[in-house]
C-alpha cells in the first residue's frame, strides 16, 4: 500500500521547474550516497523539459555522479530519431548533452527509423527487454528499481502515453506497450504500462497551467485510473505532486502545501 500523495504548490511554472530540478539533484545524490547507483525516468512536455533545462543551468548539477546514473523514459512518440517532437531529442538538448553522462547509460525508446523499422510492437518489446536486462533479481515487475519516475499530466488526466479509457490502460502483464490511436498527435507511441510506473520507488507528477486544474483535482479526489490515468500513478515509497498555482486552483486548500516563493 502506498502512502497518501504529497502535494506541493509553487507560485509559477518557472518556479515549479526550478524547484523540481533542485529536488531531482537532492534525490539522485541521496540515492547514490546510499547505494552508489540511481535510475531515473524522464518525462517530456513543457514542465518536464523546463525542469531538465533548469537542472542544466544549475551549478548543483555537478553534485550528481552522472557516471552512476541510468536514464530511461516513461513514453515516446514513435518518430524518427532526432525528430524535434521526440522526448529524447528535447531531453538531450535541455540537459543530457550538457553533462558527462556515458552514452550507454542513456536508454531512449526506439525510433521509427531504428532497428525495428515501423514495427511499433517490436520496438515496445525491445524496450521491455532492455528494462528487464537492467533489473536485478530483487526488483519488481521486470523493470529496474526506478528511484525517481517523473510524469507530466495532460489536461485529460493522461500520464506517459496512457490516455483515458485507452486499451493500454488495461495492460497488467507487460511493462511496455505500443499505443495506437492516441487522441493527440502523433497517434503512434510507446509507453510504460501502469504496473511498470507503480514499480517505481518515487513517482513525481508535474503539472502547470489552468488547463490542468480539472485533471489534477479529479486525480487527487478519488477518480478511477481508467477515467483519469494520473490517479493510478503512484510510487511504492512516495507519490509527489508538484504543481503551480494555476494547476492547483481547484484543489481544497487543506490538500496542498504552498511552497515558499
Amino acid at each position: 500500500m502506498t502512502a497518501a500523495p504529497t502535494v506541493v504548490v509553487h507560485a509559477s511554472a518557472d518556479l515549479l521547474a526550478q524547484a523540481a530540478a533542485a529536488r531531482l539533484v537532492t534525490g539522485l545524490v541521496d540515492v547514490q550516497a546510499a547505494g552508489g547507483h540511481a535510475h531515473v525516468v524522464l518525462t517530456g512536455g513543457g514542465v518536464g523539459t523546463a525542469t531538465l533545462a533548469a537542472l542544466a543551468a544549475s551549478p548543483a548539477r555537478d553534485a550528481v555522479d552522472w557516471r552512476a546514473l541510468d536514464v530511461w523514459w516513461g513514453d515516446e512518440r514513435f518518430l524518427p530519431a532526432g525528430h524535434a517532437d521526440r522526448n529524447e531529442t528535447q531531453a538531450r538538448a535541455a540537459l543530457l548533452d550538457h553533462v558527462p553522462l556515458p552514452a550507454d547509460r542513456v536508454h531512449p525508446m526506439p525510433a521509427s527509423d531504428g532497428a525495428h523499422g515501423d514495427d511499433v510492437d517490436a520496438a515496445a518489446r525491445a524496450y521491455a527487454q532492455e528494462l528487464a536486462a537492467a533489473a536485478r533479481p530483487e526488483d519488481r515487475g521486470g523493470v529496474p528499481a526506478f528511484d525517481i519516475l517523473m510524469l507530466g499530466v495532460g489536461p485529460d488526466g493522461h500520464v506517459a502515453s496512457l490516455f483515458p479509457e485507452h486499451p493500454a490502460l488495461y495492460e497488467e502483464e507487460r511493462t511496455v506497450v505500443a499505443v495506437r490511436g492516441a487522441p493527440k498527435p502523433p497517434p503512434t507511441r510507446i509507453s510504460l504500462t501502469a504496473p511498470a510506473i507503480r514499480a517505481a520507488q518515487e513517482v513525481w507528477l508535474l503539472a502547470a497551467g489552468a488547463e490542468k486544474a480539472g485533471a489534477v483535482s479529479l486525480a487527487l479526489s478519488g477518480a478511477g485510473p481508467v477515467a483519469v490515468p494520473a490517479a493510478g500513478a503512484t510510487g511504492r515509497r512516495r507519490t509527489l505532486w508538484l504543481l503551480d498555482r494555476a494547476a492547483a486552483a481547484r484543489l481544497p486548500g487543506s490538500l496542498a502545501r504552498i511552497a515558499s516563493p
